[in-house]
């Protein structure tokens, strides 16, 4: 304490406050200055390897009330993990307390905490919105305004630490109005690495496909606007990538994009100039009227408005609409010239990682649009738009990207890492992610690894996540699937590899959500496809997790059917009802004849497709619930084939949304299964399914209803079954929000807990998540009574 002490400081106390999380890079030090000179405190912040360290003397109310609006106040970029007062030791060297006032003081070295410096880009801030806005300020209408509060930060890093010689704005130098503003602790932009204005920063301008510049700044922005409005394809290079964009009124032009895109029905997203102007097209809630005015400004799925003027051709035969606003300054002067809706899909082809510089968009995307506006701020690290949906009030990440990605998560006390881990995730959805001691990093949504442009995308992601955290990976995590090209990957980097199953992996990344969870849960795990490790397809499975013993086994599943055509069934879910169709009785009912010929199968490819099912010629087993529901809705006349993934399981869930009377369900019994498994028979169910079709074949929303209610029955019974307090929602399948919130209804009134995913996505996305906490608690394989699945090569007895 220095010499002289205030009267007022009489009854004071000096203490240290410890702050760990997101609070470094996100102008956290100058939000505590602030806070502590307008309480009166005396002290000092600085940043440590922890986070942030706060020496303050004062009252201990005062102290106390200043905790306490620290949490309520944070920054909008930070995220705080834990706040802890404590004495000052004596033989503790620290920066002396200044005579007067609340000071920052220089950082102690090494004082950066890698795994929380990454933080995600966010959507411009109300402030600089204002300033955005107002005719006399010096950044009118300058479209890459920022400060600590919003702008870019994944999209531009290089290098930690976080400062802007490590970043791409190190091509800028700032003019003195801007350093002044950098350099001054009371400012918003006090080491905003971003910071610039239109003397000294980044530019935009308007350029044809052969890179030929049409127009500058102000003009190029008005161009650009026109080309959209005369029913143009535009091309914007934004924050983490490049936008396609058209009027999203103008059905002729949403059809051309579609057409040159290569996205034949995928619904496309729009963005609107105004919260009101999405008002006229959709029904809002407060949960997603928050979210899109959030600083991760994500895509929000909400339901359209009977009426809308919306094209068409936006999201055909989808009661849902894919909205956002706009989130970058640019993004904003563009919509405001513009004074309509227009679509804002991702700058790609179809399964193709995004553009992010202008030559490679002229190279990519030459053939789709006719002008390109760009900017000359490099994007460093693509980063794709953020998915998101509600059921009721509780979020559905669907793709975790932008906004709230890369982020750091805390590995449960008893998962940490002994060495640095890489998760290479699965083949769908792609994320890695990387794991030291308990901290957990995971990348932006990367996308189908299938395509050679994502896996390259993939290894420049792994390449950038070992330099940004400064490992050395020591060992690598992936999927059992020995075809997934991230579990070839990983197999050819020469560490030692941890395979973990893949329903696991969805389970335990929900429990990571939790913290870890309780003791034991059952997993409920629904998805597509994955390897179940005993050479079959697995998806509709219930798995008993036991964190304390450390086990993972296989108490229940869907009944097997077999997919005729292995993989091409996925994209033709006609095919799924073939194998469904080849269990059931319907001799009596009009025979599988008529039924193979309503999924439009003639009788030879019928008779060959038969005789696969029976001798399993190109014909797996699977368990898969996302399969099942492809049959329904190629057996409710929804869909025989797919032009993207989960487009069949998705009309089932619009039609049962839309039944207007309660649904009864269709028995579906818990029988014994293999390995001492239950299994729920869906036989009784589709048999009903189909007898209900073909007396009103006009109608499938009751029958979409009834299908759902039976699944959610049947998942209750097994619960009950097996009698674990705790159940997991996780899968794919659980997109589906219908299914979701009636399934975690239902448990809940049965007096079961219910954990579901709210900050990582259900589907593949949050795979390698799992993997992390599979590795940390030794917990990689899914045994049966029967024995042990452990490495994806054990066969079928």
């Amino acid at each position: 304490m220095p010499e002289r002490a205030s009267h007022r400081e009489a009854e004071s106390e000096e203490s240290l406050l410890e702050i760990s999380g997101t609070v470094q890079g996100v102008g956290f030090r100058p939000f505590l200055a602030r806070l502590a000179a307008r309480l009166g405190l005396r002290g000092w912040v600085r940043n440590d390897e922890r986070g942030v360290m706060v020496r303050a003397i004062g009252r201990p109310s005062e102290l106390a009330r200043f905790s306490r609006q620290v949490r309520r106040q944070l920054p909008v970029a930070a995220r705080m993990r834990s706040l802890r007062w404590r004495p000052v030791q004596p033989a503790e060297e620290l920066p002396p307390l200044p005579e007067s006032g609340f000071v920052i003081v220089p950082s102690r070295a090494g004082s950066v905490d890698r795994a929380l410096a990454i933080s995600p880009d966010r959507a411009l801030c109300p402030a600089c919105r204002r300033e955005l806005n107002a005719p006399g300020d010096r950044r009118h209408a300058y479209p890459f305004i920022n400060c600590t509060d919003c702008g870019p930060r994944y999209s531009i890093v290089e290098n930690l630490p976080y400062d802007r010689a490590r970043t791409t704005m190190a091509a800028f130098t700032m003019c003195p109005a801007c350093a002044r503003e950098f350099a001054t602790p009371e400012g918003r932009r006090f080491h905003a690495q971003p910071n610039a204005c239109p003397r000294c920063g980044p530019q935009v301008a308007l350029q044809d496909g052969a890179g030929r510049v049409l127009a500058r700044r102000g003009s190029a922005i008005a161009a650009a606007a026109a080309v959209i409005r005369r029913g143009g394809i535009l091309a914007l290079q934004g924050l983490g990538g490049f936008h396609l964009m058209v009027d999203a009124t103008n059905d002729t032009a949403v059809r051309e994009l579609r057409q040159r895109k290569s996205r034949e029905a995928k619904p496309l997203a729009v963005m609107f100039p105004s919260l009101a102007a999405i008002r006229r097209c959709a029904i809002l809630r407060r949960a997603e009227v928050e979210q899109l005015r959030s600083a991760a400004a994500p895509i929000v799925i909400v339901r359209r408005r009977a009426g809308a003027v919306i094209a068409d051709a936006i999201a055909p035969g989808n009661p849902g609409l894919g909205v956002l606003l706009p989130y970058t300054p640019l993004h904003v002067l563009l919509l405001a010239a513009v004074r309509r809706p227009v679509v804002a899909t991702s700058g790609n082809r179809a399964e193709e990682p995004l553009c992010t510089g202008a030559a490679e968009a002229r190279a990519r995307l030459g053939a789709i649009a006719s002008r390109f506006l760009v900017h000359d701020r490099r994007i460093a690290n693509a980063v794709d738009d953020s998915v998101v949906r509600f059921a009721g009030t509780r979020r559905v990440m669907v793709r975790r990207a932008r906004g709230f990605a890369p982020a750091a998560w805390r590995l449960p006390r008893d998962a940490g890492a002994p060495d640095a881990l890489l998760c290479v995730g699965a083949q769908l959805k792609n994320t890695i992610a990387v794991a030291g001691g308990r901290d957990l990093v995971l990348s932006p949504h990367l996308g189908d690894l299938g395509n050679p442009i994502t896996r390259a995308a993939f290894h420049r992601t792994v390449r950038l996540f070992g330099k940004l955290l400064a490992r050395k990976f020591a060992r690598v995590a992936c999927d059992f699937h020995p075809a997934y090209a991230s579990t070839q990957y990983a197999e050819s980097l020469g560490l030692p590899v941890v395979r973990v199953q893949h329903h696991l992996a969805h389970i335990l990344s929900c429990l990571l959500e939790h913290g870890g969870g309780p003791a034991r849960v059952l997993g409920v795990a629904w998805d597509g496809t994955g390897d179940g490790g005993d050479g079959t397809i697995w998806g509709g499975e219930f798995i008993l997790v036991d964190r304390v013993a450390r086990t993972a086994r296989r108490v229940g599943h869907l009944r097997p059917f077999r997919l005729a055509g292995g993989e091409t069934a996925v994209r033709e879910p006609r095919r799924s009802a073939f194998g469904v169709l080849a269990q059931l009785p319907l001799g009596s009912k009009g025979g599988h004849e008529a039924v193979e010929s309503a999924l439009g199968f003639n009788g030879p490819e019928g008779a060959v497709l038969g005789q696969a099912i029976r001798r399993g010629l190109n014909a797996p087993v699977t368990t898969s619930a996302g399969r099942l529901f492809d049959a329904a809705a190629a057996l409710l006349g929804l869909r025989t084939r797919c032009s993207f993934e989960g487009q069949a399981a998705m009309e089932v869930e619009f039609a049962a949304a839309a039944a207007r009377t309660a649904a009864a369900p269709w028995p579906m019994p818990i029988e014994a299964g293999t390995g001492g498994t239950l299994q729920i028979d869906w036989r009784p169910a589709m048999t009903a399914l189909l007898d209900g079709r073909r007396r009103n074949p006009d109608s499938p929303t009751l029958l979409a209803a009834r299908f759902h209610a039976s699944l959610v029955r049947a998942i209750l019974r097994l619960a009950r079954e097996v009698a674990v307090e705790t159940v997991v929602l996780t899968g794919g399948c659980f997109q589906n929000t219908v299914l979701l919130g009636q399934t975690a209804d239902a448990l809940g009134r049965a007096g079961f807990r219910v954990l579901r995913h709210r900050d990582l996505p259900p589907n593949d996305g949050g795979i390698a998540a799992g993997q992390a906490l599979g590795a940390g608690w030794g917990l990689v394989a899914v045994t049966t009574n029967a024995g042990a699945i452990s490495d994806g090569r054990q066969q079928p007895d």
